[in-house]
């Protein structure tokens, strides 16, 4: 069992929600657990993709790959949510192609400690992320000026609060519906063949 949900499986898919599982396809022609715990009101599926591909994968982002990655990495260990965190964390040792520095990268994000590895604008973007992950209700606008401070642009912190907004959505879809990652196949990223 992948979830705790009743899924509908592909060869019982049906008309739109049909269409939307072949919309949420991976290139390996799977679908996710993420998207397939949707099947019974597909039309979330279908706002779910759309958004993650909006926010992970648009040609619009300025910031690294590989550093979005990082954000719903470290967004994921704040929740708690080890099937987000599987995935992610895959693209950015994937991405970085540096075994020792994703290993390093790692330890300081389940340590909650981002300084061991990050330091100026990047380590502010994950401070933001984090404290919008843990205390949403205490941001103030000198948290968003500490990002102009480290050189941030407007932009890449709109882009940071993305990622960070989308991954506490799925956080709290997966672990609220018991989803692992058995049938998965983990580490896909934009690029992979």
């Amino acid at each position: 069992m992948s979830a705790w949900i009743d899924m509908i499986s592909d060869d019982k898919a049906e008309g739109r929600l049909k269409e939307l599982l072949d919309k949420a396809r991976t290139p390996h022609g799977t679908v996710d657990t993420v998207m397939r715990v949707h099947s019974l009101r597909p039309e979330t599926m279908n706002g779910h993709v759309t958004l993650y591909r909006s926010v992970l994968h648009s040609d619009d982002n300025q910031l690294p790959f590989w550093f979005l990655e990082v954000v719903a990495s470290y967004t994921s260990i704040l929740n708690d949510c080890t099937y987000s965190l599987t995935h992610h964390f895959m693209n950015v040792r994937n991405l970085l192609k540096d075994q020792p520095r994703s290993d390093r990268i790692f330890v300081a994000l389940k340590a909650h400690r981002p300084e061991d590895e990050f330091e100026g604008k990047e380590l502010a973007l994950l401070r933001y992320a984090a404290k919008l992950t843990t205390d949403v209700g205490k941001m103030v606008k000198s948290d968003f000026e500490a990002l102009k401070i480290a050189g941030c642009e407007d932009g890449e912190i709109l882009e940071v609060n993305q990622v960070c907004a989308y991954f506490n959505y799925s956080n709290r879809l997966l672990n609220g519906l018991g989803a692992t990652t058995e049938n998965d196949v983990i580490g896909y990223y934009k690029g992979d063949d």
